[in-house]
């Protein structure tokens, strides 16, 4: 099928004959040693990703946990805990183990450590391409496809979750193809061992258990005799117990409930339940809304188009021959590699695009699909070699349009460098200003804010700047420059301010200066100046007549800032702006009269849209501009100024104010509420909380007079009870409701006295809600007046007293409970009830678990399908009431036939306090 190395010279002798034996021979290893000592000068230039803290802290607290800490896992959120440390806890033992506390270093030990990895993966990827092959050609030619595919070189030093998956996931097709060959029992402990790793870096590596154990099955079928089964069954069972007792090890937060884990991790991988906006084909999309086609096109127009010929080139290969000899792709082993291969490139996108889960940033979470696509390539440019060998000019032309290819790469690589992860091919427009900007996402990592740093200190080579920027990106220079770049705080005031985000709500952005290093005429970053003794003549004339277009109306707000407004223009003024004036930033959220004008980007808030701005100097006026969508034209401004906050804490607003575009506003809206008799304030004498589900709207409306700023500035949680638990996000549904705690400030304001915030609530139905302030308040509302569950639980537990509530259930349960224990447990109506006649805030202290067996496993839903259980563990505060020494505690069951209960409590370290079954039937 391919074409030997020795057709490519003529016949050698002597030492040019051994010299071009090694060269053929160890060329792989030249290569990876070329391209390591490149990472390693060129590690320095990266950035800091915005994962890489939290990826070092899911090490630390694993770390503390497994050494018993009692800083451990349980400091991370639920969803945090998820990700796997068998490639970020080697990292941090190295960083302790080198004694680094700059971070400086740290990022560049991180950085250096990743890309060694990366190289490593291209180890075996050049030899697991000669064992398909028997070509040294094709085994280089892998190689080189794997380290020049620009996305994935530059993740390959800043990526340590996408990058080291990508990398493990050769490792492994290397030993799955070894242990096959080999059929030794070592040989698939070694296997197990990498797909444990594996699924520990990401849940996905599970793909490769099914496929190995259905080719191993293949190899039992067609087995000749009894010893020869035998020990296909020994080296099957050997792999199995390798790879789950690695990733037990290597997985501290499965040790209590690996099924568990493994439910949640799956869910998650399906369905992440952090949505975030989208630019794809020019059009604002939410990654949970993504078109089918989304993975295809990212991959299409981010490959270089001479992989992308040869990858589909090699696919085509193998399915041709699978269809021509079905028969013999079973039987054989190289073959069934080679199918398999094929699967794993198409199969994932393929279910993605059936299953639409959550995914988003380019294709960059499926990444590990270009390690089966480029050994494709290499195998399809080996086809066509042999193709074109007979031909009198074929291989020296196939050779002179490979070299040629790759060469183009490299030089393209080279041109865009630190930038390779944004890199584009032909296939997009790349020759228009700002076209690519307005297409897709580009530098959602924000890595170039340190070349804009470093560019403003080429520019004030002898000047101590103060910036305003994110803390990562400062953390990450050399001490000698972090000497000259001070951060803004409330004592010092930024000369320039750096953001990767170009705003539309910042006009002032066109007239300063941006970051001079462009991209296919993208810029990357944004260097705004805030004096104009730093600004451009032109920026600081353009400032002037914003300035003078402002004051010639009346301010719609006076403060310590006069605010104007001109159509959708909000100017921001102060006179005589003393040093201090021009520190913190201004914000306004807009709440608009139909939420669905809403573009995706601002989804996420659900009721509002959100700008912000920073004032500007200019002499002595502080001035500051925040321009307004087109879609911003009724509805409501809540306009704030944040005061400069030191340190990372949250920073409060100076203060608000409430400006309406049209009527009804917030104020009229909430005043009407009170005046309906179906619509009493829910919570306390001081709170009050109405529900809004009117012109398209649907949010929870709060309001208090005379607000205390203690009052505000206090979290509240809001739990949401759905009608059916299938409806939650799957990391919600162990705990059988949606928990959203927000600061009022980030949905509202605190306006003459009165706090008001209007929060969204999401579209299935809810069969109840609690909100209110920790230790102040709570209240109750009913959403969906309907359910019998939520009516019970209404009557019973809101407009009762709650020991009222606990008689009227013991009588309903005919005294008798379904289970005594602890607790005694009654069901009714749908509904678990845990009651306690004597009961102190101690026998309720413990977490309760509750296992809700269906009838069919069906009904669950996907994740927990394994398990055979839903698992609905819950604090007793988030479904119960203490009242005269008495507790009761109701939980609404799902819709679908139960089979079985099982509750009780249990803690971490004890283990279980006391547990009940009940048999509940159809």
């Amino acid at each position: 099928m391919f074409l030997p190395l020795r057709r490519i010279a003529p016949q050698l002798s002597g030492g040019r004959r051994a010299a071009l034996n090694f060269l053929t021979v160890r060329s792989g290893l030249l290569i990876c040693a070329l391209f390591l000592l490149a990472g390693l000068a060129l590690a320095g230039d990266y950035g800091i990703s915005r994962d890489e803290r939290l990826q070092r802290q899911i090490a630390q607290a694993s770390r503390n946990s497994i050494l018993g800490n009692p800083e451990g896992l349980e400091t991370l959120n639920y969803l945090d805990r998820l990700y796997g440390i068998a490639f970020e806890l080697p990292l941090l033992l190295a960083e302790g183990a080198l004694g680094l506390e700059d971070y400086h270093y740290v990022h560049r030990l991180r950085l250096t450590l990743t890309h060694l990895f990366f190289i490593v993966g291209g180890f075996f990827c050049w030899r697991l391409a000669y064992r398909l092959s028997n070509n040294r050609l094709i085994a280089l030619l892998a190689l080189l496809l794997y380290l020049l595919h620009p996305r994935l070189y530059a993740h390959s030093f800043f990526n340590s979750k996408d990058a080291p998956f990508f990398s493990m996931f050769v490792i492994a097709l290397y030993l799955l193809e070894r242990a096959f060959r080999r059929d030794t029992p070592g040989a698939f402990i070694l296997l197990g061992l990498a797909v444990g790793l594996l699924t520990n870096l990401r849940i996905m590596g599970l793909m490769l258990l099914p496929a190995i154990v259905a080719m191993r099955g293949l190899d039992f079928w067609y087995a000749g005799n009894w010893p020869e089964r035998k020990g296909i069954l020994r080296t099957a069972g050997l792999f199995i117990v390798a790879a789950g007792l690695t990733f037990y090890a290597t997985t501290p937060y499965a040790w209590a409930n690996p099924g568990e884990y493994l439910a949640a991790g799956l869910g998650q991988a399906v369905n992440h339940p952090t949505i975030l906006p989208q630019l794809f084909q020019g059009e604002g999309r939410l990654s949970n809304a993504l078109p089918p086609h989304y993975l295809a096109v990212w991959f299409s127009i981010t490959t270089p188009p001479l992989i992308l010929l040869l990858g589909f080139v090699g696919m085509a290969a193998v399915l041709a021959r699978s269809v021509r000899r079905p028969g013999l792709v079973f039987r054989n082993t190289r073959r069934r590699f080679l199918l398999l291969l094929t699967a794993c490139f198409l199969l994932p996108p393929l279910a993605a695009a059936l299953l639409n889960p959550n995914y988003y940033q380019d294709w960059r979470q499926l990444y590990f699909l270009y390690a089966p696509f480029c050994l494709l390539a290499a195998l399809g440019g080996g086809w066509l070699l042999s193709r074109l060998a007979r031909r009198r000019y074929g291989p020296a032309g196939m050779y002179g349009l490979a070299g040629l290819g790759l060469g183009l790469i490299l030089l393209q690589m080279a041109q865009i460098h630190p930038w390779q992860h944004l890199y584009f091919n032909f296939l997009v427009d790349r020759t228009t200003p700002e076209r690519l900007r307005g297409q897709y996402d580009l530098d959602y990592w924000n890595l170039a804010v340190r070349a804009g740093l470093e560019d403003l200190l080429a520019r004030h080579p002898e000047e101590t700047l103060t910036v305003r920027v994110g803390a990562r990106h400062w953390e990450i220079l050399p001490a000698a420059a972090r000497r000259r770049l001070l951060l803004a705080d409330g004592s010092r005031r930024a000369d320039y301010a750096l953001t990767g985000y170009i705003d539309p709500s910042q006009p002032d952005l066109a007239f300063n200066s941006r970051y001079g290093r462009r991209l296919y005429n993208n810029t990357l970053i944004a260097v705004r100046p805030l004096d104009d003794s730093r600004m451009t003549p032109a920026a600081s004339a353009a400032y002037q007549e914003l300035y003078r277009q402002a004051v010639a109306n009346e301010p719609i707000i006076h403060a310590d800032y006069a605010v104007y407004r001109n159509g959708r223009r909000l100017t921001f003024v102060q006179e005589d702006c003393p040093p201090a004036g021009r520190a913190g930033r201004f914000a306004v959220k807009f709440f608009p009269v139909d939420p669905a004008i809403l573009p995706p980007p601002f989804q996420k808030y659900g009721t509002h849209a959100r700008f912000h701005n920073y004032p500007a100097r200019l002499g002595d006026i502080c001035l500051a501009v925040i321009q307004l969508p087109d879609y911003a034209q009724a509805g409501d401004l809540i306009i704030s100024r944040y005061a400069e906050g030191e340190g990372a804490g949250y920073v409060f607003p100076a203060w608000d104010e409430l400006h309406s575009l049209s009527r009804p506003g917030l104020r009229e809206t909430i005043a009407a509420r009170r005046q309906q008799a179906e619509a009493r304030p829910a919570g306390a004498e001081d709170f009050a909380v109405f529900l809004d589900q009117e012109a398209g709207r649907r949010r929870l409306l709060y309001a208090k007079g005379d607000c205390a700023p203690s009052e505000y500035e206090t979290p509240v949680f809001l739990h949401l009870y759905p009608a059916d638990a299938a409806d939650l996000p799957v990391h919600d549904r162990a705990k059988g409701f949606a928990n959203r705690d927000f600061l009022l400030p980030d949905y509202g304001g605190r306006i003459d006295g009165e706090c008001i915030a209007a929060v969204p609530l999401p579209d299935y139905p809810i069969a109840a809600l609690r909100t209110g302030q920790v230790d102040d308040w709570a209240a109750r509302l009913y959403p969906a007046a309907g359910r019998q569950a939520a009516a019970d639980y209404r009557d019973l537990a809101g407009r009762k007293p709650a020991a009222q509530a606990a008689a009227d259930y013991r009588a309903l349960a005919g005294r008798e409970p379904a289970a005594r224990a602890a607790f005694d447990l009654y069901l009714e109506d749908n509904l678990l009830i845990y009651y306690r006649e004597s009961c102190a805030a101690a026998d309720t202290a413990a977490a309760f678990f509750l296992h809700i067996i269906p009838e069919d496993r069906a009904d669950l839903p996907r994740p927990q399908r394994a398990a055979g259980f839903a698992n609905w563990d819950f604090a007793f505060d988030h479904w119960g009431e203490h009242f005269d020494g008495r507790c009761i505690a109701i939980v609404p069951l799902p819709g679908y036939p139960i089979k079985t209960l099982r509750t009780g409590q249990r803690l971490p370290g004890p283990g279980q306090l006391w547990a009940a079954e009940l048999a509940v039937g159809r």
